[in-house]
């Protein structure tokens, strides 16, 4: 579940190994490529946490993350 502090979203993800981490992370660029928003995120072994804030609205959340957030779900749930 995500989760609204500090003006962003964040979200922790757990894979299998590292290699599937990375698919996510790979699958997730491009969806945030394609919307234009783009997250914070780090990456140690087979955990990825990501946090999404809109800049240009004065670092708040806004629909533009919710959306990017379920989009990442979906990609996580065909990997998880």
């Amino acid at each position: 579940m995500w989760q609204e502090e500090d003006n962003s979203l964040k979200k922790s993800f757990t894979f299998k190994d590292f290699k599937e981490a990375f698919v996510f992370m790979s699958e997730v660029a491009e969806a945030a490529e394609h919307l234009n928003h783009h997250p914070w995120w780090s990456n140690v072994y087979n955990k990825v946490n990501i946090e999404l804030t809109t800049h240009d609205a004065g670092n708040t959340v806004t629909e533009r993350d919710w959306e990017l957030a379920k989009q990442i779900d979906a990609i996580a749930k065909t990997l998880q």
